[in-house]
């Protein structure tokens, strides 16, 4: 069973909707994510080896969505410490681009950066 996390993932503080790429309704919520995978929370337990379509709809600075569609395989779920929540981890398969630069400026703009030292 896969137990040791070898990537390191960052938390966000808010939550975006994670879709279901077919019928386009949601089925959580981002917990977490690394370059090629995410935790998913949700409020129905993941079925673990299944292959997902999933969609990311990330709110644009115009007002407007950018679509992100994913395909990934959920390795593992467990019950969230709140309850009627259950918690899922994702591989995608693989991630593309647009992936990469939402971790990219999500990093960013959730993570505190140091001040500059002072002349």
């Amino acid at each position: 069973m896969f137990t040791d996390r070898r990537i390191e993932r960052h938390q966000l503080p808010y939550f975006l909707k994670v879709f279901n790429s077919v019928t386009d309704k949601p089925i959580g919520f981002l917990g977490n994510l690394s370059n090629d995978g995410l935790m998913l929370i949700s409020q129905l337990p993941m079925m673990v080896g299944v292959d997902f379509d999933l969609r990311l709809k990330i709110p644009a600075s115009d007002g407007c969505q950018q679509v992100i569609d994913l395909k990934a395989c959920c390795l593992w779920c467990h019950e969230d410490a709140t309850p009627h929540h259950y918690d899922a981890g994702f591989s995608l398969q693989p991630a593309p681009p647009e992936y990469g630069q939402l971790m990219e400026a999500l990093t960013q703009y959730f993570s505190f950066q140091p001040l500059p030292a002072s002349a």
